[in-house]
């Protein structure tokens, strides 16, 4: 996952690109208007043609990433963030991985030692059973009556 500056810079190069597709869009498909005799749609809530179709689309793509600019906008660090308040932080994310470690440290010593038991206990089970394999009678020589 990219850090916010990132996604901030992402985020208004896909702005800047849907500005462009609307434009070029927009552009393609509207029909040509004569200047002396300019009408306007008496409904707008129903596109009558393509182009208010696409103008819609564009304007709530635009709208949407808008808005997620301005959230990334407001999830950067403010101003108000000190080196000595970032400092600090770091000092306590320290101490919490210190901590962790010491931690992951003692669960690795307990695994370690569970381990040694399970390969002792297993190495005197063998032990067990080769010594009832070679103490066993043999079948292949039947018994003398």
């Amino acid at each position: 996952m990219a850090d916010r500056l990132t996604q901030l810079q992402d985020a208004v190069n896909s702005l800047a690109d849907q500005f462009c597709n609307a434009t070029g869009v927009l552009q393609q498909c509207a029909p040509p208007a004569s200047f002396s005799n300019i009408q306007t749609a008496i409904n707008k809530d129903q596109p009558s043609n393509p182009t208010e179709e696409y103008a819609q689309l564009f304007a709530a793509l635009i709208a949407r990433t808008a808005k997620d600019v301005d959230v990334l906008i407001d999830s950067l660090p403010s101003e108000e963030s000190t080196a000595a308040l970032q400092a600090a932080s770091l000092r306590q994310l320290e101490e919490e991985n210190q901590e962790a470690a010491a931690r992951l440290e003692e669960v690795v010593y307990r695994g370690d030692m569970l381990l040694e038991k399970i390969q002792s206990a297993l190495a005197d089970i063998a032990q067990s059973q080769l010594r009832t394999r070679s103490g066993a009678p043999s079948q292949s020589t039947p018994p003398e009556s």
